[in-house]
């Protein structure tokens, strides 16, 4: 079974460089480029059985998001946020060498998408982004949902073996929709790593990224809502919207406008799933495949 290469890329913060990892998959000189951004929580691996369908097509770019996976952890945690990985991602895009990528985010790396296909350019100069997906996220995010993930976001924790850390991870990833153990275990292992006491693993991310997380009031998240909604209307690419029907973070009504305003989005549906489909089910990847292969 194919696997991809892992590479570095150095980035600016205002306290120096970090180096952001990306994992690479298909033909290095394909001009043809598709980034894959994972949710708050998660890295770059969650893409692999996505990639792999899309490798022939696509070099197919996973980058693991400063402060997880391969990546650095930034020492000021108030860097962790949306403006700081746009930067990010800027820098990777530039790396890569072509002036446009298709981009698929879920969660947090569609709001990462958003932001980089949002960005002003110059007069006759076309936007980063050709092809934009975004899964299960919009301008609106509901407040029940940063409820439910700030109850885990950060917090310590120490787990025996892979199995029984993917039985810990389910607990709190059941919107993710139905996986068999295998594929579940296959999603897992990349959010590990051994634990610092010598026995044992531990989640892959900074647990500072709470922080920032932590510290919204609502007078700013109803700000920076307004902003993404500005950054939405301004988005000139075609946009497909997937939504777990079962969604707790991107609401119908929420979706429902996506589609009438900005690009017009495209929304697709999935039963039997919440926030955040993981892509891997044939039939989310061939609605993805659909889109962004279609002329």
């Amino acid at each position: 079974m194919a696997e991809p290469r892992l590479h570095h890329l150095n980035c600016l913060d205002a306290r120096g460089l970090h180096r952001m990892a990306y994992w690479e998959w298909g033909d290095a000189a394909n001009p043809q480029v598709l980034v894959c951004a994972h949710g708050l929580t998660r890295q770059g691996r969650d893409f692999d059985t996505l990639a792999r369908d899309l490798a022939a097509d696509y070099r197919v770019i996973c980058p693991d998001v400063v402060g997880r996976g391969r990546s650095d952890r930034l020492p000021d945690p108030m860097a962790y946020g949306i403006p700081s990985y746009v930067a990010d991602m800027v820098a990777l895009v530039a790396r890569l060498g072509v002036d446009q990528v298709d981009w698929v985010g879920t969660s947090m790396g569609g709001l990462i998408g958003l932001g980089l296909a949002a960005l002003p350019t110059a007069a006759g100069s076309p936007g980063l982004v050709r092809k934009l997906v975004l899964n299960d996220v919009g301008p609106t995010i509901e407040p029940a949902s940063l409820q439910r993930i700030g109850s885990y976001l950060g917090q310590p924790a120490h787990w025996a073996s892979v199995e029984e850390a993917a039985d810990a991870l389910w607990a709190i990833s059941r919107g993710f929709g139905p996986h068999t153990r295998e594929e579940w275990l296959a999603l897992t292992r990349p959010q590990l790593v051994p634990h610092e006491s010598g026995s044992g693993l531990k989640s892959h991310y900074d647990p500072a990224i709470a922080t920032p997380f932590k510290a919204v009031t609502p007078e700013m998240a109803a700000f920076g809502e307004a902003l993404l909604w500005q950054s939405y209307d301004r988005l000139a690419c075609p946009t497909l919207l997937l939504r777990g029907a079962d969604s707790d973070l991107l609401a119908p009504a929420t979706a429902q406008a996506m589609t009438q305003r900005g690009p017009r989005a495209r929304l697709v549906e999935f039963a039997g799933v919440g926030h955040a489909p993981t892509l891997v089910a044939a039939d989310q990847r061939a609605v993805v495949r659909q889109f962004l292969l279609s002329t």
